[in-house]
């Protein structure tokens, strides 16, 4: 096969440039990495181990010759060639949606970030126009997940996405399977994009791309919008916003319906209850209002949904009844706080009386 062929020659030139100091060029896998902190080290473990000498990194190779994509050679090649980034295990450590709300929502849905994704709805009006006729997905939605993910595209991360995903897959044992999982994804992709893996850059959890998917919501969901046979989430806007669009769409959205309405309540240890479990669409309008919860009329005693607080300042709440397209959105990334900010600067971007 063609592609096969490029990438075990391209895999030879650079063993046999093992020997000479390495050049620049930045998406070569032995290529000095800008910004690489003294700790980071190709091919080993946080304890200093060759990856190549893990149990669990020869099961994965194994397992991926199984496919028929990679060879032996192209596989260990790729494991001597990753970093290990200790920095991506702080990051992991520090997750920002861990702020209380009024904290969270001055960080990610303020008046900047709300006034640029107006700009930005200004200048792609047309294909927003067209994806959102497509999908059935309001077009503030659209631009509100790219603008709370990415800041519009002005930050979307400088890690290459290999290195991401084996730091994490194999120094990150909370969630070690997760990320094996999505490596076991990204090389797919890779082999289906036909690029060279090295070449990807996402954040420091492998997420890529204007709308931050994961190698798992990549292939599943990333639309070529413009027939171009290219999936572009980094810089073709259509791919991009039809991409987010597909994936709401996919996971339920509701055309024309709201995401959250507020509600009153006297709060106690039942509703408080509640409000702490799990993310669930389980309890529906009619029973949280038979518990004393005042909901708004036109939301019908059938509709399901979570009742979720947001603390306005210390100790202070407000309460909301989020329904299915809150539950839409929180499949998209799993925080009540990330919801509730990608519905402010939707409803921040919007000029009409309707309201998400």
């Amino acid at each position: 096969m063609k592609f096969a062929w490029i990438i075990s020659a391209a895999l030879l030139l650079i063993a046999c440039e093992r020997v000479k100091q390495p050049t620049e060029k930045p998406l070569t896998p032995l290529a000095p990495v800008q910004g690489a902190a003294d700790n980071d080290k190709f091919g080993i473990t946080d304890s200093g181990m060759d990856l190549l000498s893990r149990s669990d990194v020869k099961r994965f190779i194994d397992s991926e010759l199984t496919r028929g994509h990679y060879d032996q050679r192209q596989l260990e090649d790729f494991f001597q060639n990753v970093l290990f980034k200790p920095s991506i295990i702080r990051g992991m450590d520090r997750p920002g949606t861990s702020l209380p709300w009024y904290s969270f929502v001055q960080n990610n849905a303020n008046k900047l970030r709300i006034n640029n994704g107006r700009l930005f709805l200004k200048n792609n009006q047309s294909v927003l126009t067209a994806v959102a006729n497509r999908y059935g997905v309001a077009p503030e939605l659209l631009v509100a997940i790219i603008g709370i993910e990415t800041n519009y595209g002005g930050n979307m991360g400088s890690f290459r996405v290999a290195d991401a995903l084996t730091t994490l897959g194999y120094h990150y044992p909370r969630r070690a399977a997760y990320f094996q999982r999505e490596l076991v994804e990204f090389l797919q992709l890779a082999y289906e994009e036909k690029r060279n893996p090295f070449s990807f850059k996402g954040s420091f959890a492998g997420a890529m791309g204007m709308p931050q998917f994961m190698p798992s919501s990549y292939r599943q969901y990333a639309v070529d919008w413009d027939g171009d046979g290219q999936r572009d989430i980094w810089g073709n806007t259509g791919d991009i916003l039809a991409s987010v669009a597909n994936y709401m769409k996919k996971h339920g959205w509701r055309t024309d319906q709201p995401v959250a309405v507020p509600v009153t309540l006297q709060i106690n240890s039942q509703l408080q209850q509640i409000i702490d479990q799990p993310t669930e669409m389980k309890f529906t309008a009619g029973q949280l209002r038979q518990l004393g919860v005042s909901i708004p009329q036109q939301i019908s005693n059938q509709e399901k949904g979570i009742l979720y607080q947001l603390e306005q300042s210390p100790g202070v709440y407000e309460y909301w009844f989020g329904l299915n397209n809150f539950y839409t959105i929180w499949q998209y990334n799993h925080s009540r706080h990330y919801v509730a900010a990608v519905r402010q600067i939707a409803n921040g971007l919007s000029y009409s009386t309707s309201k998400l």
